[in-house]
């Protein structure tokens, strides 16, 4: 049986593809498998409303402070990294400022 997950009424964006705009979107077993203005709901579907907010790919943090090595007590690339993909972020650039600095 098919895990599906539709997402409604979010904006879109997908510069790879050229696609801003706002419409649903359809995720079948992991995999966009459509996406239209309207989507009606499949049967074993979760839906997630997303009017007001943005789908995309993923974010990319081009100035993060994950401070390993020297400053753990601060952020580790651990917990940095979880609180990135939680925030959406699929890749981070730490910046060189630890002990010793990074190149």
């Amino acid at each position: 049986m098919a895990l599906n997950v539709l997402i409604k009424g979010g904006r879109i964006i997908d510069p790879s593809q050229s696609v801003d705009e706002i419409s649903d979107l359809l995720v079948t077993d992991g995999i966009i498998t459509e996406i239209k203005t309207s989507i009606d709901r499949p049967r074993n579907s979760e839906v997630f409303d997303a009017q007001g907010k943005i789908v995309c790919p993923g974010f990319i943090d081009l100035h993060c402070h994950l401070r390993e090595p020297g400053e753990e007590y601060k952020e580790t690339i651990e917990t940095g990294t979880a609180a990135a993909a939680a925030g959406g972020f699929t890749t981070v650039c730490a910046m060189p400022n630890t002990v010793p600095a990074m190149d």
